[in-house]
């Protein structure tokens, strides 16, 4: 049992640590609460049973391998914390790991089995604690009368509630590391660049950051498109007249008619989401790339990097993988490729599809002479959504005085013979140990654990555990002349950035808030 500021929780011992699932961190964001900033939670008396995973948000159906059928019970307290702890004991004081799941800001619960946090606590002995956060259109539409990027001011709740309870647990409040993959990654690096998150952690590791961010103009035009679906205002008004768990299937009907917008939203109508962080200018002031260089996180060392095969995952489960043609890659080579250089729309932040067209086709052409259309398709896919954004997070963090390690996993799936390469969400299974769950089954399918797979998920867990400890993962920061960067492989090595050819075709671009366009 341990007692927090709302009241007493009791675990369970599990596999030599004690578990609490589904504490509350505030108030269910329901009724009046509904679409508004994260509420202080209502204490409660007696003890409460913390032994179950709090109910997922609402969200949509499934992706990534993710069948949309969520082991956890209904209700609306969404807003929920689990920890895994060695030992409840307040004098411990042992490093803490907050985990941030990924998503597309659409999809995701802390208590889906590929996230059982057991083997990262128990082989770094420290705290881990995973949270839920507010998704889709609850907790990232940009809608009139509420606060923008709701998700993740849900999570810098669930940070503040790790600072004033997690000491109970036998953590250490001042020793905090967020992490997270791919929509986490971009939550991680939201919170980098926001105020209300500061002095809540100071250590950070972003596993393949999404480069979409959106500005204001463009999140509330993708609002508007997302309520028109059912007939509604962007209004928290309008949109509360619909049931939370119904209101899911009102972003998700836009989704195959995204393409109809492309003159307006670019990009992004080519993207597999209509949500993603706001820069409104007062929750998130700024996109993370500008921010990290005008010195906002400094003080907080970070990890960042991405898979070597990004884009595979999404070609294999969209039955894209042998079918591209050369008139596919070259469209995708216009949307999504780097533009000219630097320059006036640049300076205004225009990104990845809002112009590059030709140039961006001719750049990867001459820059990969030998390259098929698929290699094209698949690579800048890759460098434009997750691989650049994430290497020049790392170059804005030391623009602005900061300290960074980069890392790539290289190592391939073992499924299907390899060919899937080491693809997006490959970290998940690695990092967890959780071979034989959620994205796992389908990357080990047929395969599952190997003395090599456990081999290269201990590496991979330690560097992790070690930079939450220490904040030394094992390998040099990075710097903009020699570019160290960890290699996690089969036999891993530290070597320059090993994609140099692409960092040279995006080193004049700036990420940062996509505009709404025409």
């Amino acid at each position: 049992m341990v007692r927090t500021h709302a009241g007493a929780v009791r675990g369970r011992r599990e596999d030599g640590l004690v578990v609490f699932r589904g504490i509350p961190f505030a108030e269910p964001p329901v009724g009046d609460a509904r679409f508004a900033a994260p509420r202080p939670v209502t204490a409660w008396d007696g003890t409460r049973d913390a032994f179950a995973f709090g109910p997922p948000p609402p969200q949509e159906s499934g992706f990534q391998g993710r069948t949309g059928v969520i082991d956890a019970p209904m209700g609306d307290d969404w807003l929920t914390v689990n920890v895994w702890t060695p030992d409840p004991d307040p004098a411990a004081r042992r490093p803490v790991m907050v985990w941030i799941y990924g998503g597309a800001y659409k999809l995701g619960h802390s208590g889906s089995p590929g996230y059982d946090a057991r083997r990262i606590a128990r082989d770094g002995d420290l705290v881990v604690v995973t949270l839920n956060y507010r998704l889709g259109v609850e907790g990232f539409a940009r809608i009139d009368g509420a606060p923008a990027n709701r998700g993740l001011l849900d999570q810098v709740a669930a940070l503040e509630w790790v600072r004033e309870n997690i000491t109970a647990f036998g953590g250490d409040p001042g020793r905090v590391t967020v992490f997270g993959e791919s929509a986490g990654a971009g939550s991680v690096a939201s919170l980098l660049a926001m105020p209300s998150a500061a002095g809540l952690f100071g250590r950070a590791i972003a596993q393949s950051v999404p480069g979409p961010f959106f500005s204001d103009d463009l999140a509330r035009d993708i609002a508007a498109a997302i309520a028109a679906e059912a007939g509604l205002r962007p209004t928290a008004a309008d949109l509360s007249s619909v049931d939370p768990r119904r209101l899911t299937a009102v972003g998700e009907a836009l989704g195959p008619k995204m393409r109809e917008f492309e003159d307006r939203w670019g990009m992004v109508a080519h993207t597999l989401t209509a949500f993603s962080p706001v820069v409104d200018g007062e929750v998130l002031p700024a996109a993370p790339w500008q921010a990290l260089a005008a010195g906002s996180a400094r003080d907080v060392e970070l990890i960042v990097g991405h898979t070597r095969n990004e884009y595979r995952l999404f070609a294999a489960l969209g039955g894209q993988r042998g079918t591209i043609t050369d008139e596919q890659a070259t469209a995708a080579l216009r949307i999504f490729g780097p533009g000219p250089g630097p320059g006036p729309g640049l300076e205004m932040g225009l990104g990845p599809g809002s112009g590059s067209g030709a140039d961006g086709e001719r750049a990867y052409r001459a820059a990969f002479p030998d390259a098929s259309p698929e290699e094209l398709y698949e690579w800048v896919h890759s460098d434009a959504v997750f691989r650049m954004p994430s290497l020049r997070l790392a170059e804005a963090q030391i623009a602005g005085g900061g300290r960074a390690h980069v890392y790539e996993l290289a190592w391939s799936a073992p499924a299907y013979g390899g060919a899937l390469g080491a693809c997006h969400g490959l970290d998940i299974p690695l990092l967890f140990g959780t071979f034989a769950a959620d994205l796992g089954l389908m990357l080990f399918a047929g395969v599952g654990s190997s003395p090599e797979a456990e081999a290269v998920s201990s590496r991979f867990r330690t560097a992790w555990t070690a930079f939450a400890t220490t904040g030394d993962p094992g390998w040099p920061a990075y710097d903009t002349e020699r570019r160290p960067t960890q290699v996690f492989d089969t036999e891993s090595v530290v070597t320059a950035y090993p994609h140099e050819t692409s960092r040279r075709l995006w080193e004049h671009h700036d990420f940062g808030a996509l505009p709404l366009m025409g």
